[in-house]
């Protein structure tokens, strides 16, 4: 049995203030728009919480800390040629100036207002991953070309 596999590994991170607000980001890219949180690829040999940092940093201008792993997020591509898997994070400890750049717009919100917005698809989903203690995983399963979301 083959133990090796291909790997996209990517990162998210919810930074949240004690005033109810969390940062996202208007994500302007074709293949997944709306509101999500920042984040993106790990490069190869960086570690993951550092790539997290330089993540947000890239995204949003803050200097985040006291990085926290709250679950992932993972699905074999349909052709399953590779395994994609995203690493959740969450901080409220962040400094520096927020700015946008070319990933979207970044901008604070209540946290209750969040389905006011156009989301980005499966991102109630995750949501449930960020906030939920006895909830670590969302699972992708395709069947059939019908992909099934199992919350573990």
């Amino acid at each position: 049995m083959e133990r090796t596999e291909k790997v996209i590994i990517t990162n998210m991170c919810m930074v949240y203030d004690d005033e109810g607000n969390i940062l996202v980001q208007d994500r302007v890219n074709p293949n997944w728009p709306g509101i999500t949180f920042p984040g993106g690829h790990v490069e190869p040999k960086e570690s993951f919480v550092n790539s997290v940092i330089r993540e947000v940093k890239e995204e949003t201008g803050l200097d985040i800390e006291q990085c926290k792993v709250c679950g992932f997020k993972q699905f074999t591509n349909k052709d399953g040629e590779y395994r994609y898997i995203v690493i959740f994070f969450k901080t409220n400890t962040f400094k520096g100036k927020l700015r946008s750049s070319n990933e979207g717009k970044v901008f604070w919100i209540k946290r209750d207002e969040i389905e006011n917005y156009k989301l980005a698809d499966g991102f109630i989903d995750m949501m449930k991953i960020f906030e939920e203690e006895n909830l670590n995983e969302i699972y992708y399963e395709n069947k059939n070309n019908d992909w099934i979301t199992h919350l573990l």
